[in-house]
């Protein structure tokens, strides 16, 4: 096969990777921007209750937006290996490259770096995404790069998540993805109760919904860990195999769910407190909050006799 300025005919163009993904980006701007917001008032609250709502409030937003992040992120589960391969179809060509397998809760990237990036008068650096989310047809896409003439390492890699594979587990891996996004949905909603909740007098059934905020996060690793049991086939490149293990989404999604249920034991601790001293203690942060003279006086809410009427 003859080369047009350097390009194989068969191949129109050169898949590029991308540095980043977009929704996360987009998660990430919006959680920011909650969280530069409230950052603007914190001069507003007077007293050491502006401690307890600074921490509070952050604590709470980045636990919201791990929740949502990992929803968009493709490194629950990640593989590298350096082999050397074929390139394309209908070519002998063997290059030197990394190759990358990167399953998330929507798909799976492919990706496909030469070392050195430039051989064979080409730009190797691909990323292709397939996703299996719902509304997606993941034969569709892998059906769509075989049309494009995407790199053989990277259609021999998603080749072996479709339906008609022999390796059968696409099912597992999309049904696992959908069960772990729709329990973190589930964790995202019972987050948003339980700040309505810390935001009235009623502390201790917000603790209860933080512990069921970090208890649906675990579900949704525990839904996902599932794909594990079943037996993956081997991708080889040679004498190479590319072997997954779990990623960073992975590792900080358990994190934070570890984080949520600690924070529910703390509050359970402290509200196992004498009854006296727990709401002697919360009205006392109450008041200091609303009424700023407590604070202008030098007294505490536990000395209302000693307040001048004159400066309320």
């Amino acid at each position: 096969m003859t080369l047009f300025d350097s390009v194989y005919p068969f191949y129109p163009q050169q898949r590029k990777a991308f540095v980043f993904d977009v929704s996360t980006i987009i998660v990430i701007v919006v959680f920011l921007t909650f969280a530069c917001s409230f950052l603007l008032i914190i001069p507003g609250i007077r007293g050491r209750v502006r401690l307890y709502w600074t921490l509070r409030v952050l604590l709470s937003l980045v636990v919201g937006v791990v929740i949502v992040a990992v929803q968009f992120t493709g490194d629950w589960e990640t593989g590298w290996v350096k082999a050397n391969t074929s390139y394309k179809s209908f070519s002998c060509a063997l290059v030197k490259a990394d190759i990358g397998l990167h399953v998330g809760l929507g798909g799976v990237n492919v990706t496909l770096m030469g070392n050195p990036v430039s051989q064979i008068n080409e730009t190797i650096n691909y990323n292709e995404h397939f996703a299996w989310r719902f509304g997606a047809d993941y034969d569709h896409s892998y059906s769509e790069g075989l049309e494009r003439g995407l790199p053989s390492p990277i259609l021999y890699v998603a080749e072996k998540f479709t339906k008609q594979s022999p390796c059968g587990v696409h099912r597992q891996y999309r049904i696992s993805s959908h069960y772990a996004s729709a329990t973190l949905w589930v964790a995202f909603c019972t987050w948003l109760i339980s700040n309505m909740l810390f935001s009235m007098p009623v502390l201790v059934y917000g603790g209860y919904m933080l512990l069921v905020t970090g208890a649906f996060m675990i579900f949704s690793l525990l839904s996902f860990s599932t794909v594990r049991n079943s037996p993956m086939c081997p991708i080889q490149f040679g004498i190479a195999t590319l072997r997954t293990g779990y990623g960073g989404s992975f590792w900080l999604t358990l994190a934070i769910g570890k984080d949520t249920t600690l924070g529910h034991t703390t509050l359970s601790l402290w509200v196992c407190k004498s009854p006296s001293d727990k709401a002697e203690e919360y009205q006392e942060m109450t008041e200091v909050y609303i009424n700023p003279h407590f604070v202008n006086e030098g007294l505490s809410p536990s000395q209302p006799s000693k307040l001048n009427p004159n400066s309320i």
